[in-house]
């Protein structure tokens, strides 16, 4: 019945800070739609961002900064990542460390983005 993810929701305290993230150190492009919302894009999805308090109807039953732990699989090797982080000076909490993703064995490392949100940024491996 479902085949693939469309978008899904961050909500931020700071809209700057996490533009700054998901634009300049995770490198997605940054879209505005509708009347002025903002969305993060990136292959065939993307992340629609909410300001806490400022929420888009419908939304979550509680939607709250830091409550995600996204996966993203890299469109370059884990090294290049790496590299970038820490020219970006953006710190690495954890890894490289062998994984199991959706498709398989995967190669990762573990950033936090400014609302706290635990970010996996992955190689498959194989």
């Amino acid at each position: 019945m479902i085949d693939h993810l469309d978008h899904l929701v961050l909500t931020t305290i700071d809209v700057e800070a996490c533009k700054d993230f998901y634009v300049r150190v995770m490198g997605m492009r940054l879209e505005t739609f509708g009347s002025g919302r903002l969305a993060f894009r990136f292959g065939h999805q993307k992340i629609n961002v909410h300001q806490r308090g400022h929420e888009f109807e419908p939304k979550a039953h509680l939607p709250v900064p830091g409550a995600l732990d996204l996966c993203f699989i890299a469109s370059q090797g884990l090294d290049a990542v790496i590299a970038h982080l820490q020219q970006e000076q953006w710190p690495i909490i954890e890894g490289p460390v062998a994984r199991t993703g959706a498709t398989g064995p995967i190669l990762s490392v573990y950033v936090r983005d400014p609302d706290l949100n635990l970010i996996e940024i992955s190689e498959l491996m194989g």
